[in-house]
């Protein structure tokens, strides 16, 4: 490296910092850009991140200044997001649309599945040691949202007669899926957590990227001919989307699967 590069390099810097407002501490993660021309806050609703972006010529004086004049914005911002639901023995959260309750099975051979309690209240149980609950439980989770997402997605592109060269489901925060000009789709496994109606319209819109790599009108012509009642599923995107992403994630913003 240069000598000039070594004199002028700023030293490592924290990736994150604690904000203390009303008793509470809070964690803000920083980000320098270089479009940035001021210092701005951000609470993504999927992950209850809170994020400072500063100029790349900023200072970390100056951000955790910042960051703290608006402590009472960053509570007010975070008390207004859904409350989490972790994935643990009681924890109710929607399968495919229908609310089950995750029921601990201890002393039963097995991982899980879901079934109909005496009193028609659904369930998802889970065997094993109590540690393990919230992971099975998003294992579980993946391999149905694959399984169902790729019957989808084979229907859709049988449609449009087109072809798909992989798929994966991932935990993706800032959309619900993506489709690469390779052929290659990806979609968030919390699809599974919503109406089948919906998860289809998701296969349909990325099938639909497979012949038109935009949001043309002949793109939503694609994706109608694949699923004429696209608009009940996008409507239900926009009323309970954001709701989904609170289920697996712990009390303190971290999310128990990644992908």
């Amino acid at each position: 490296m240069p000598l000039r590069a070594l004199l002028y390099r700023r030293p490592r810097e924290p990736q994150a910092i604690d904000i203390a407002f009303d008793q509470a501490v809070y964690l803000v993660h920083v980000r320098r850009h270089r479009q940035a021309r001021r210092y701005t806050l951000r609470v993504q609703s999927s992950t209850r991140e809170v994020v400072l972006t500063m100029p790349l010529r900023g200072s970390m004086r100056e951000a955790r200044d910042f960051a703290q004049k608006h402590g009472a914005w960053i509570a007010s911002r975070l008390r207004r997001l859904p409350e989490p639901v972790p994935f643990a023995d009681g924890a109710v959260l929607p399968f495919r649309g229908v609310l089950h309750r995750i029921a601990h099975r201890r002393g039963v051979r097995g991982t899980v599945w879901s079934e109909t309690g005496r009193d028609g209240e659904h369930l998802l149980c889970v065997a094993g040691e109590a540690p393990h609950i919230a992971r099975r439980v998003a294992d579980f989770l993946k391999r149905e949202a694959k399984r169902d997402l790729e019957k989808a997605s084979r229907h859709a592109a049988a449609r449009l007669g087109v072809t798909i060269k992989r798929i994966s489901v991932r935990d993706q925060s800032s959309r619900w899926g993506s489709c690469s000009s390779t052929g290659v789709l990806s979609y968030s496994w919390r699809l599974i957590l919503a109406p089948p109606f919906v998860l289809e319209y998701l296969a349909a819109h990325e099938v639909a990227h497979l012949l038109e790599m935009n949001h043309s009108r002949r793109f939503w012509r694609a994706v109608e001919r694949i699923l004429p009642d696209m608009r009940r599923a996008k409507a239900w995107l926009d009323a309970e989307g954001v709701d989904l992403h609170r289920y697996g994630v712990t009390g303190d913003g971290i999310s128990v699967y990644g992908g």
